[in-house]
């Protein structure tokens, strides 16, 4: 009688030896320097900058100052939108290719790909060039009669949206891709025997099961939009200050790393209270997409 093996690759005890590489790596260079980074937001900023360690909440009390919750704010708002936009030019495109695309499916994500193929700061740079007031977009527009002077973009929060939304868009459409890609087709197949429409095959069946999808593009676009400092300096010109951005200065310009850490603890703070939203909310329908 034959006995079955026993598969030490797949007992528990070694199954962790895999994740042992990239454990290490994370708790080097995430978990110690988050933590230098509130160890530091106790302290203050020393006579010549730098840091004098200490144990004071006078960093965290002075965040609340008006000019600081409002930079809070307008990171919170600007990432929103331009994770709102990603999501609206994500989705359809997704479902094109993974629905409508058959011959050419790798020449179109090729096509999706091409943008990482470049720097994030010449792609950046790139729009400057067609969103100034004597840009492409603009002389374009000025031709065709549909407007009788420059549209303003450049250095404005308009201008910011769309540098987000271009850069940050191929986070979105990935994981929505996967998503529809996979669906079981036999369900939208019985969905449109039993009569219901487009929209409504769509809205009961396609939407549902992808979610999954659309939470790990709204995690994968939001999280890094509400550190994003290149886009908002180069776009924005400086004028429209990010999380990202005040942090920076604080470190960089300022010397002042007491409160440009207590600034980035709170963004960590801030960002998992809204991940938890989001899981909570949307995770949910995700597990139970028919509930």
């Amino acid at each position: 009688m034959l006995r079955p093996t026993t598969d030490r690759a797949a007992s528990p005890s070694a199954s962790r030896w895999l994740v042992l590489p990239a454990g290490v790596w994370y708790f080097f260079f995430f978990v110690i320097p988050l933590s230098f980074a509130f160890i530091f937001s106790f302290g203050h900023r020393g006579a010549y900058g730098g840091i004098e360690l200490g144990f004071s909440f006078d960093q965290y009390v002075r965040l609340a100052q008006p000019i600081y919750s409002k930079t809070f704010l307008t990171t919170l708002a600007m990432a929103s939108a331009g994770t709102l936009g990603c999501l609206i030019l994500g989705y359809p495109l997704a479902y094109f290719l993974a629905t409508r695309v058959h011959r050419h499916k790798l020449l179109m994500l090729l096509l999706v790909i091409i943008p990482f193929w470049t720097s994030f700061l010449i792609r950046t740079y790139g729009i400057t060039i067609l969103i100034n007031d004597r840009g492409l977009l603009n002389t374009l527009l000025m031709n065709l009669g549909w407007v009788s002077e420059p549209v303003r973009l450049l250095f404005t929060p308009w201008g910011i949206l769309l540098g987000l939304v271009y850069n940050y868009l191929p986070l979105m459409v990935f994981p929505l891709y996967v998503s529809l890609e996979r669906l079981d087709k036999t369900l939208l197949e019985a969905s449109k025997d039993l009569g219901a429409g487009r929209l409504a095959t769509f809205r009961n069946i396609t939407l549902p099961l992808s979610l999954p999808g659309v939470i790990a593009g709204l995690m994968l676009v939001f999280i890094p939009l509400t550190g994003e400092y290149v886009v908002p300096q180069i776009l924005g010109g400086g004028k429209i200050l990010f999380m990202g951005g005040l942090i920076t200065s604080q470190f960089v310009s300022t010397r002042d790393w007491a409160f440009g850490s207590a600034a980035a603890v709170s963004l960590i703070v801030l960002l998992l209270l809204v991940i938890t939203v989001y899981m909570r909310r949307l995770g949910r329908r995700a597990e139970d997409p028919f509930a």
